[in-house]
């Protein structure tokens, strides 16, 4: 295959309601059977009329694109000072939707095509019926790409040549069969075609010359459309931020459901999920300790600053005291223990961590000295006949006041989110202990 990249010049201004196709041909009269016109998305958009009108300056022209880009947005995807990455109308993720301010008169903005594949399909029609050429087209815009400086243009529309050119199926010379590669030859096509554009060279058209064979298939095709990855598929459908800021709202809305407030990121190994998210938890923690059926993990902290903690568990030391898990669970009393009434005199700071035994640990006590394999650490819960379901016993330190029992709710709400960020469900249940004050047993699997 031998390809050549032409540009189209002297095509000039164009304006709402003028004649692409005529346009074209006059500038190009070479045109030929089986080339690929690669059109700027942006002369399409003039002829089509998908202009706004805006001030020329100020805050108001701040403010009049502020509304555009809000009614041309269909989600937004991440936003970072004034910079927008957003999801279009169409489906295109991009930044500030496409709406370009270059190449047009101060007193108008240019948005996306309507529907590119169908501008695409019009230009070919005509080019076709009224020129007598028998041409692929392409509408291309420019983009950013994710993980990638720089910009490059893009396919929106396409007519007459397929988006995409599949190779699962193939044998490569090697012998190994290709299971995946699918090529998106109209994107390719589309930043051949910049190549000899340039973005202030008024070159709005170019041609690519020996990549189609002639004659081309009377229909269409599918477009561009296709190259549109749908929301069930799209692993970053969120910026960073967002993503963390969905995190948190889903774990402020856990409820008593053993269903996670995420997607199951893969198969899930229980134990060393459960052991991951109680080391998450670990530095944060208050005054809370969390007993894993016979294997007692204590995690426990007045401050998350305290130095006794690193800022990661390294020592992870076998325990030397297992509490033992208790043989029965008392069934949960009619009705709850209200919170102490006046909770005035609980004191507003967090509480000292008592003296003795209960001090905060300088090392991370955890049922296993490798919490990167800690698959024995944690065995099914007793008498569940189930491997990988686990009751873990939260039980506040000083069992009295009301502070003890905030601190237990927070610390049982950070458990259950961090297990839910493993992809983990659980449900939980609030039992008063004989008199020592309540506990809460989160179940798990």
């Amino acid at each position: 295959m031998r390809l050549e990249v032409l540009p189209v010049e002297g095509i000039g201004d164009v304006r709402p309601g003028d004649d692409l196709a005529a346009a074209i041909t006059a500038a190009a009269p070479w045109l030929r059977a089986g080339d690929v016109l690669v059109v700027t998305s942006k002369i399409v958009s003039k002829a089509e009329g998908s202009l706004v009108d805006v001030p020329v300056d100020g805050d108001e022209r701040a403010a009049a694109r502020d509304e555009v880009l809000r009614a041309e947005t269909a989600r937004q995807v991440a936003r970072r000072g004034q910079t927008r990455i957003v999801q279009t109308h169409h489906g295109f993720v991009m930044a500030s939707a496409g709406i370009d301010a270059s190449n047009i008169d101060r007193a108008h903005l240019v948005l996306l095509p309507k529907d590119p594949d169908a501008s695409a399909r019009a230009l070919r029609t005509t080019l076709r019926e009224r020129h007598g050429l028998d041409v692929a087209v392409v509408i291309s815009d420019t983009m950013g790409r994710p993980w990638r400086n720089g910009l490059t243009d893009v396919a929106l529309g396409a007519a007459g040549i397929p988006a995409i050119r599949d190779h699962r199926g193939e044998v490569d010379p090697y012998g190994n069969e290709l299971s995946i590669t699918q090529m998106a030859v109209v994107d390719e096509l589309a930043a051949a075609g910049e190549l000899v554009k340039g973005k202030c060279a008024q070159v709005p058209v170019a041609v690519v010359r020996g990549y189609l064979d002639t004659p081309l298939p009377p229909a269409d095709g599918l477009g561009a459309a296709v190259l549109v990855r749908g929301a069930d598929q799209d692993l970053f459908s969120l910026g960073t931020a967002e993503a963390r800021a969905e995190g948190l709202r889903a774990a402020a809305r856990l409820t008593v459901t053993n269903q996670p407030p995420f997607p199951i990121l893969d198969d899930i190994d229980t134990p060393k999920a459960v052991a991951r998210a109680l080391a998450t938890i670990a530095p944060v923690t208050t005054a809370t300790t969390f007993d894993v059926n016979s294997l007692s993990v204590s995690l426990t902290t007045a401050s998350p600053t305290s130095e006794a903690w690193p800022a990661q568990p390294t020592d992870l030391t076998a325990p030397t005291n297992v509490t033992a898990a208790p043989t029965e669970l008392t069934a949960p009393p009619t009705e709850l223990a209200p919170l102490p009434t006046d909770l005035a005199a609980a004191p507003t700071a967090r509480p000292a961590p008592p003296a003795g035994p209960t001090a905060p640990p300088t090392a991370l006590t955890a049922p296993t000295t490798d919490l990167t394999d800690p698959a024995e650490a944690l065995p099914a819960a007793p008498g569940s006949g189930e491997a990988g379901r686990y009751q873990i016993v939260c039980r506040p330190v000083d069992s009295t006041g009301g502070a003890a029992l905030i601190a237990l709710g927070i610390d049982v709400q950070r458990l259950r989110a961090a297990l839910a960020a493993e992809g983990l469900g659980s449900t939980m249940e609030t039992i008063e202990d004989g008199g020592h004050g309540p506990r809460v047993v989160v179940t798990v699997g």
